[in-house]
């Protein structure tokens, strides 16, 4: 009789196949024969007998619910632009009111207190602070840690194992309005007393023909359904399961008229290959039942967008203010650079992506203008649908259904998902000892090895998209909840949204000369722009440019910073701009009432200039060395 085939989560956009070919127990028992020991097994090891003594990630005698107990760090790289600390200005002094003396911001290149290293290490990291392996001790290094940069510069190996003791989170935006958003969001949640209504509600596909998708929804998506239906009177709980679970009614919970506080999917995750254009946006999207399954669907032949959701299709006035959210799908959380599994089965480490990132959906729920969820956890690599389904015991819900409870009761997600960490390292330990057993002859059972395999890497790579420390801010049992307020930046540059950060890109908008006009100027302290460029060998290259035939729309640069709108319907006011032209000189105007109480707007213009000026001149530099020499 042959062996059952084991198939597993994750589509490819590009084929319409299995982003991993389905296999024998056996067949992947042969694979995970070979798994290494993991490098921070001890650690694990000592977490596991920790938990068995039911301590939980922070040391014993501190309430992970109080940040001033627990503490609060945000993690930059050491060269970091100081750009997006300001943007995150209004959630730091937030935090830091909260955690008083645990309050910690790593940046810099400092030994002690400094940003995060290229190549380093959890415990080189952790060392250089004064911190050795063991549970979290708020007077050293807080429990809630806010990494913020792209895993490309600080990388998810580093999360994942700083997340064993740790409560940690990442946020990655690629402007600096996002970050600015994504602050304003978590400020007002947590300031002005929001009382969400209190729903949630599970989306779970079931697509035809298709074991995985069909066991996620059975074993995993409808089991917590109904637990915590039953469980939970206070709260609203509805599902949208099978049949019913497609694309537009994943929209109406996302931005439309059935969002929640909190929201459970269960669904492939879309995966692309290298160079696809889709992969960085759409990598990781939730399959939605639009899709009719692997034997109608011709081999070969790329899904369309309107079988999945990403980040891309939220509505441009969604409004998620206060949602949490939990995706069980293939790299709904992000992508890593390497494929871990091929390493395993064929003994290479193969690049499925052309950097590290996180993933578009839950980053475009996070920056939303109007109001962004506070937090999604998501995977990075696959999720394994067989991780909650074990020989002879059924489903394994316990781990999923507990850090939802926790949720429920009010807990910071990264509390909650400390079951996972707890889940990884009971895991890693047990597997560890039982591959060594085989290696010593012990007779293996193929499934029972898959399934504590696959339970093993599932537990290890979800993440938090978002500040650890939030908390869903919903209605007290027996309160009116109210409806969600529209969220109301007011400090934006000139084309919100557009790039800006790490990469030092400014947004600026060409305009021809004399575009500017004043109220009343001011200088900000801004730097001028020189009349001259150097060229690599340090000779003047700028008289050799035709400045005559240069269009005036080149000639001249403006940068626009504006305020919120005081009216609906009202274009935002501009509250400061400045022109640079092409000879030096530096114009700058500002609105009457701009520098009352702006200091903060007053900075955030200055940099987005100082930036401006930085193009500009790497641009001139470029025009110069093509243009002839006379």
């Amino acid at each position: 009789m042959p062996e059952k085939l084991l198939v597993f989560n994750g589509i490819n956009g590009a084929t319409g196949d299995y982003g991993l070919p389905p296999m024998t127990g056996t067949e992947l028992a042969n694979f995970i024969k070979g798994e290494s020991t993991p490098a921070n097994l001890k650690e694990l090891r000592h977490r596991y007998e920790q938990d068995s003594a039911r301590h939980l990630g922070v040391r014993a005698g501190v309430d992970p619910s109080k940040l001033e107990e627990a503490g609060w760090g945000v993690i930059f790289a050491h060269d970091a632009d100081p750009a997006v600390k300001e943007a995150l200005n209004d959630l730091l002094k937030l935090r830091q009111s909260q955690a008083g003396q645990y309050f910690r911001v790593y940046e810099g290149p400092a030994k002690k207190g400094g940003g995060h290293r290229p190549g380093e290490s959890k415990s080189k990291f952790l060392a250089r602070n004064d911190v050795g392996p063991g549970p979290a001790n708020p007077k050293k290094v807080p429990y809630y840690l806010l990494i913020v940069g792209s895993p490309e510069r600080i990388p998810f190996d580093f999360q994942y194992q700083l997340d064993v003791q740790y409560a940690v989170g990442r946020i990655h935006f690629d402007t600096l309005q996002e970050y600015a958003n994504y602050a304003a969001s978590v400020v007002q949640a947590e300031t002005n007393g929001i009382k969400l209504a209190r729903d949630v509600r599970f989306f779970g596909v079931a697509n035809p023909d298709d074991d995985a998708s069909n066991s996620t929804t059975n074993l995993l998506i409808e089991p917590i359904y109904k637990k915590t239906k039953k469980t939970w009177k206070e709260w609203n709980v509805e599902a949208t399961l099978r049949d019913d679970a497609v694309r537009s009614e994943l929209a109406r919970m996302l931005g439309g008229d059935q969002t929640p506080a909190l929201l459970v999917s269960g669904s492939h995750g879309m995966e692309f290959p290298v160079g696809d254009k889709r992969q960085l946006p759409h990598q990781g999207a939730l399959l939605c039942r639009d899709w009719p399954g692997p034997k109608v669907w011709e081999k070969g032949k790329s899904i369309p967008e309107e079988h999945y959701f990403a980040g891309d299709h939220l509505a441009s006035d969604a409004n998620l203010l206060g949602m949490l959210a939990f995706f069980f799908a293939c790299y709904g959380g992000g992508t890593p650079l390497n494929d871990e599994f091929s390493e395993q089965a064929f003994t290479e480490r193969m690049a499925i992506a052309p950097h590290p990132f996180v993933a578009g959906l839950p980053t475009r729920m996070l920056g939303l203008s109007r109001g962004g969820a506070l937090a999604v956890i998501g995977h990075v690599e696959r999720a394994w649908t067989y991780s909650f389904d074990w020989p002879d015991a059924g489903e394994q819900t316990t781990t999923f259904v507990s850090t939802l409870h926790r949720l429920l009761k009010g807990h910071p997600v990264g509390s909650a998902i400390d079951y996972f960490n707890g889940r990884w390292a009971e895991l890693a330990t047990v597997l560890s000892d039982e591959l060594k057993e085989i290696k010593f002859g012990k007779e293996v059972d193929p499934y029972a090895l898959a399934n504590m395999w696959t339970a093993n890497n599932d537990a290890r790579s979800y993440v938090i998209i978002g500040d650890p420390a939030v908390r869903m801010p919903v209605a007290k049992p027996g309160d009116t909840p109210a409806e969600r307020p529209v969220l109301e930046v007011s400090t934006s540059n000139s084309a919100a949204g557009g790039p800006s950060t790490e990469e030092h890109a400014a947004t600026v908008e060409l305009a021809p000369a004399g575009h500017a006009s004043s109220t009343r100027p001011q200088s900000l302290g801004l730097p001028t722009l020189p009349a001259q460029v150097a060229d690599a060998d340090g000779k003047t290259a700028l008289p050799a440019l035709d400045l005559e035939n240069l269009s005036e729309e080149l000639k001249t640069v403006v940068v626009t910073t504006y305020g919120a709108k005081t009216v609906e319907g009202d274009s935002p006011q501009v509250v400061a701009k400045t022109v640079l032209l092409l000879d030096g000189d530096v114009q700058t105007t500002v609105a009457e009432n701009m520098m009352v109480g702006a200091e903060h707007t007053a900075r955030l213009h200055s940099q987005m200039v100082e930036q401006a000026i930085k193009a500009r001149l790497a641009w001139l530099e470029l025009v110069a060395r093509a243009a002839p020499k006379r």
